[in-house]
């Protein structure tokens, strides 16, 4: 049975973690990440094989990019201010470049912190929306709380698989009966601090055809949030930007991004390429691996462009 309204709604009060962790606690979920958590991420590392779970950010359609090639170093303008050693290495070149891209959205793969989504003004452990800072950015919940990296056991849930079709169509959610039957098919189960990753299809999809355009994508239903919170788990990710689109909630538009990182604090890497991750999985018989995700310490912002790795 699916989540009404009203149960959504409700989902902000019985699913929130604000205080959990204390009144200063800017991790929310990646509390649930523990020394031990760690090391039993460690142990799921048996054969040694790396695959990256993002896509290629490609230029100039996802950037701007600005590129300088000096083939050698002393035609570089402004040269003759450097030292002379610079002058004298005639055979040294380089080239550099200036990047600009917005990351969120459905084409990046990309780390959500918790002060992205905001909720009546609030933000994760109750901070007010004025903690975010035009200039300056946010002072509470950003990137950088995560700035010693996310380093857990990871899960692939194939539900394309599940449900014997290449991938789900637009519009489609992912239910807890889901997830359920993929870990009973794939002989794994979701524990404490773990980072799940929801395949659709999408990434076949994208691969074969191209970004999609619009706004209707499969992904988690908000169904899904309750069995989150229980499981305990630490992150989700998604080869869709998570929530299921359209929502069928009139007054929560992105049900999964609002409670999960407003009331759960509950990170999440949206757009990952899950193709190569279930290919390795599938011939190694193994839906566990150790997954990093380490985003760039850019102060104050809401998120990180990411690459996350699966080692089986």
């Amino acid at each position: 049975m699916t989540a009404t309204q009203d149960d959504v709604l409700g989902y902000f009060d019985t699913l929130s973690n604000w205080g959990r962790w204390g009144a200063d606690d800017e991790l929310g979920t990646l509390n649930h990440i523990t020394d031990d958590v760690r090391l039993a991420a460690a142990r799921a590392v048996r054969h040694g094989r790396s695959v990256s779970c993002a896509w290629e950010i490609a230029a100039p359609d996802e950037m701007e990019r600005s590129t300088t090639v000096c083939p050698h170093a002393v035609e570089m303008p402004g040269a003759e201010a450097m030292p002379p050693a610079f002058h004298a290495d005639r055979r040294w070149g380089f080239s550099s470049e200036r990047l600009g891209l917005s990351f969120h959205g459905n084409t990046i793969t990309h780390l959500d912190s918790p002060c992205h989504i905001l909720w009546d003004g609030a933000m994760y452990n109750g901070r007010p929306h004025t903690s975010v800072d035009a200039t300056t950015g946010s002072a509470w919940a950003a990137v950088t709380a995560a700035a010693n990296g996310i380093v857990t056991r990871g899960v692939l849930l194939d539900i394309a698989a599940v449900r014997d079709v290449p991938w789900l169509a637009p519009g489609q959610g992912v239910l807890p009966e889901d997830l359920e039957e993929a870990e009973r098919r794939q002989g794994v189960r979701v524990r404490p601090g773990d980072a799940v990753l929801l395949r659709t299809g999408h990434g076949r999809f994208r691969h074969e055809s191209g970004p999609a355009g619009g706004v209707t994508q499969a992904g988690w239903h908000a169904s899904c949030l309750p069995w989150l919170h229980e499981r305990r788990v630490a992150l989700i990710g998604a080869d869709t930007p998570q929530d299921v689109q359209p929502s069928g909630y009139p007054d929560v538009l992105m049900p999964v991004h609002a409670v999960a990182l407003v009331a759960m604090g509950l990170w999440m890497v949206d757009n990952c390429d899950l193709e190569a991750c279930a290919a390795t999985a599938a011939s190694l018989g193994q839906w566990e691996f150790q997954l990093a995700v380490a985003p760039v310490r850019f102060a104050g912002t809401s998120g990180s462009p990411v690459n996350p790795i699966a080692t089986f």
